[in-house]
């Protein structure tokens, strides 16, 4: 099939600079956009597709963002939520880096812990920190375990 076969649907236009998130967990790239504080009513240009067929994963979303490069921390926030995520940063049309996500094994001020006795959640300055388990995240100050609804949690 041809780049310009109309049964193709409609392609999105390459971005000049900034990032391309491919492989997000599908129905997951509105939570992806929260976590990088893309609101309604900030400037980035941007490319949302969800539920789109992917041969890996069935169905997945992109999101494409002009003129930003994702820092580390949130990068490792999209992990959480999409674990076989790519990030691509574009310059000049072009792919430069291409990276998978990683999880780290320890989060540092990524996660709000929801017991509301945790150190984490008084006015001590003392930032949640959290092991990440096959059975969810860890809180190392109060024990509490998050299994369920990791995005809701993440700050």
């Amino acid at each position: 099939m041809s780049r310009k076969d109309p049964s193709r649907g409609l392609l999105v236009s390459p971005i000049k600079n900034g990032t391309v998130i491919d492989h997000i967990t599908a129905g997951e790239a509105l939570n992806v956009l929260r976590i990088l504080g893309i609101t309604g009513s900030t400037r980035e240009c941007l490319s949302i597709a969800t539920n789109v067929e992917s041969k890996r994963m069935g169905k997945k979303d992109i999101v494409k963002i002009e003129n930003r490069e994702l820092r580390t921390e949130e990068v490792d926030r999209i992990a959480l939520l999409a674990p076989h995520a790519k990030i691509n940063i574009i310059r000049d049309y072009k792919v430069v880096e291409k990276k998978g996500v990683e999880i780290p094994e320890i989060l540092r001020g990524v996660v709000r812990c929801p017991n509301p006795g945790c150190i984490t959640n008084t006015n001590e300055p003392v930032a949640s920190t959290f092991e990440v388990l096959d059975k969810g995240l860890h809180c190392l100050y109060c024990d509490w375990l998050i299994k369920d609804d990791i995005a809701n949690h993440i700050i």
